[in-house]
C-alpha cells in the first residue's frame, strides 16, 4: 500500500511523466530501450529534424513543464523555430514521435489517407478491442446529425435552466468547472441513455471520474493505485452500461419501438451489439462531457475579462429572449440567431483549447515535407501549431471574437474539433450544448471573478486550479 500511495502521489504531481520517472529506476531496461529505438530498424537520413531527448524519456518533462505553467504552445514554437515549420520529431511517453505543424500539417493528418491509423481511443481505461475503438470516429448515427440533434434542443434548454436553478441560484458563490462538468455529464446521460433520475446519474458518474482519472495515470495495475481503481471503475461502468442496453433492447422489442429517443435506442435500431453500443457510449461520453465543461467554463471566464465583449453577448441574448413567449423553450431558429455568441466561443477554445491535439500511427513509410516517417512511429498533431501562431491569427495573444465572423480563419487552422473527414462526430452536439447553456446563464446571472489572476494548467485539456470560482447575482437585480 505505501508503493501505492507513492505513485498515486506522482499521479497528482506530473500526470505525463509518472511511469516514465518509474520506469526510468530501471536504468538496464530503459538502456536497451533506448538503443533499440534509436537504431529504427537501421539509419535513416531522412528523418525529420529534432531531437529524442533523455533515454525513454525523451522530452516529456519539457512538454509537461511547459503545460503545466500554462504555456503548452511554447513546446511547438521553440521547435518549430529551431528545426522546421513543417514537422519535427520529438520523444514522447517513450515513443519516437513526428510533430506535424501548420494548416497543411493537419490538413494531411486528417485528410484520411492510408498511411497511418488513429490510436485506440480512451473510451474505457479496461478496452481489450482496438478495432472497436477506431471505429468510434468514423461512426456517426443519425442521432449525432445536426437535422436530428435540433429535436433536443428544447431538452437541453430545460435541463440548464434546471441546473441553474437547483445548484447555483440557492448561492452567492459557485466553482464555474465543476459545476459545468456535472451539468454536462447529466445531460449526456438524459439524451444518451435516457437516464434522469440523480442516484442513477451518480452511480455512472463516480465510477466515471474514477476511469477517466486513469487515462492520465502510471499505467502499473497494482492494488489502491490510481490506474488500478481506474480498471476496476471501467469494468463496473460496462457492466451498467451493458444491463442498461440489454433493458432498453428488450422494451424496442416488446413495444415495436420504431423512433429513437436516445442515442441507444437509435445504435439499436441500427443493427449493432450491445458491446459495441457500450465502447461507444464510453468514448462519447468522453468526448462530450470533458471537453464541452471546459469550453463553458473558459467562456464563462473571458465573458468576465471582457466586458465589452459581454455586453454583446448579453445583447444578443436578450433579444433572442425577448422574442419568446414566457417559459418557451429554445429551438433551432434561436440558436440561429447566436451568431457572435459562437464567435465568442470559438476564440476561446483557439485560446484555450478543450483538447491538445490526438496521435495516429504509421502503419508504413511515408514521406511529409521532404522527410521519412518510419513505420511505427507516432504522428501528434497539436493544436497549438496553428492557435497561436501568427501566420493564422495576427496578433495570437489577443482575444478577438471577430477573427471568426466573415469567412473566418484559413481552412485546417482552427482545429478544437479536428478537421475533414477526422472531424469531431459530436461538434455539432457540443456547438448546442454550448450556446444553450450559456444563452441561460447569461439571461438569469451576472458575476465576477473571484481570483482574477487565478492560474491555469494544462493537464492535459486546461483547467482552472481553483475549479473557476465567481460571485453570481440574478441578472435583474
Amino acid at each position: 500500500m505505501k508503493l501505492a500511495a507513492a505513485i498515486d502521489a506522482f499521479d497528482s504531481l506530473m500526470p505525463y511523466v509518472l511511469h516514465l520517472v518509474l520506469l526510468y529506476v530501471s536504468a538496464g531496461l530503459f538502456y536497451f530501450l533506448y538503443k533499440y529505438k534509436s537504431s529504427g530498424g537501421g539509419p535513416n537520413p531522412n528523418l525529420p529534424p529534432g531531437k529524442k531527448g533523455l533515454p525513454y524519456i525523451g522530452e516529456t518533462l519539457d512538454f509537461v513543464l511547459a503545460s503545466r505553467r500554462g504555456t503548452p504552445e511554447k513546446f511547438v514554437t521553440d521547435r518549430t523555430t529551431k528545426y522546421s515549420p513543417d514537422v519535427f520529431r520529438t520523444s514522447l511517453l517513450g515513443e519516437d514521435m513526428a510533430v506535424f505543424c501548420g494548416s497543411a500539417g493537419n490538413k494531411f493528418l486528417f485528410s484520411g489517407q492510408n498511411k497511418y491509423k488513429a490510436l485506440m481511443d480512451p473510451s474505457s481505461v479496461d478496452n481489450s478491442s482496438k478495432e472497436e475503438s477506431t471505429k468510434l470516429r468514423a461512426y456517426l448515427p443519425p442521432f449525432l446529425k445536426p437535422e436530428s440533434l435540433q429535436h433536443f434542443i428544447p431538452v437541453m434548454d430545460i435541463m440548464a435552466k434546471e441546473h441553474l436553478n437547483q445548484h447555483w441560484s440557492p448561492y452567492n458563490e459557485v466553482q464555474v468547472f465543476p459545476l459545468s462538468k456535472k451539468y454536462t455529464f447529466a445531460l449526456a446521460c438524459r439524451l444518451f441513455m435516457s437516464v434522469t433520475d440523480n442516484d442513477e446519474i451518480e452511480n455512472f458518474a463516480k465510477p466515471f471520474a474514477l476511469a477517466t482519472a486513469g487515462l492520465m495515470s502510471v499505467p502499473i495495475d497494482l492494488p489502491g493505485t490510481t490506474f488500478n481503481r481506474a480498471v476496476k471503475a471501467g469494468r463496473l461502468i460496462r457492466q451498467r452500461l451493458l444491463a442498461l442496453i440489454t433493458q432498453k433492447k428488450n422494451e424496442i422489442l416488446e413495444k415495436g419501438k420504431t423512433v429513437a429517443s436516445d442515442l441507444v435506442d437509435s445504435m439499436l435500431m441500427d443493427g449493432m451489439t450491445e458491446v459495441e453500443i457500450g465502447n461507444k457510449i464510453v468514448g462519447f461520453f468522453i468526448a462530450s462531457h470533458d471537453t464541452t465543461s471546459t469550453a463553458i467554463t473558459f467562456i464563462v471566464s473571458y465573458l468576465s475579462d471582457y466586458p465589452e465583449v459581454y455586453n454583446r453577448v448579453l445583447e444578443e441574448q436578450m433579444e433572442v429572449l425577448r422574442c419568446k413567449e414566457a417559459g418557451e423553450p429554445l429551438r433551432w431558429e434561436d440558436i440561429r440567431k447566436m451568431k457572435y455568441t459562437w464567435c465568442v466561443a470559438s476564440e476561446v477554445m483557439r485560446l484555450a483549447p478543450p483538447a491538445n491535439g490526438s496521435f495516429r500511427e504509421a502503419i508504413t513509410d511515408f514521406t511529409y515535407a521532404g522527410y521519412t516517417i518510419p513505420k511505427g512511429w507516432k504522428a501528434f498533431w497539436m493544436v497549438h501549431t496553428t492557435h497561436k501562431n501568427p501566420k493564422y491569427f495576427p496578433d495570437p495573444e489577443r482575444f478577438d471574437p471577430s477573427r471568426f465572423e466573415g469567412n473566418g480563419p484559413a481552412p485546417y487552422s482552427f482545429v478544437p474539433f479536428g478537421g475533414g473527414p477526422r472531424m469531431c462526430p459530436g461538434k455539432e452536439y457540443a456547438r448546442l450544448e454550448i450556446l444553450t447553456f450559456i444563452h441561460n446563464l447569461l439571461t438569469t446571472f451576472k458575476w465576477v471573478k473571484l481570483n482574477p489572476n487565478e492560474k491555469i494548467s494544462y493537464i492535459p485539456s486546461p483547467i482552472p486550479k481553483e475549479g473557476l470560482p465567481i460571485k453570481i447575482q440574478p441578472l435583474l437585480n
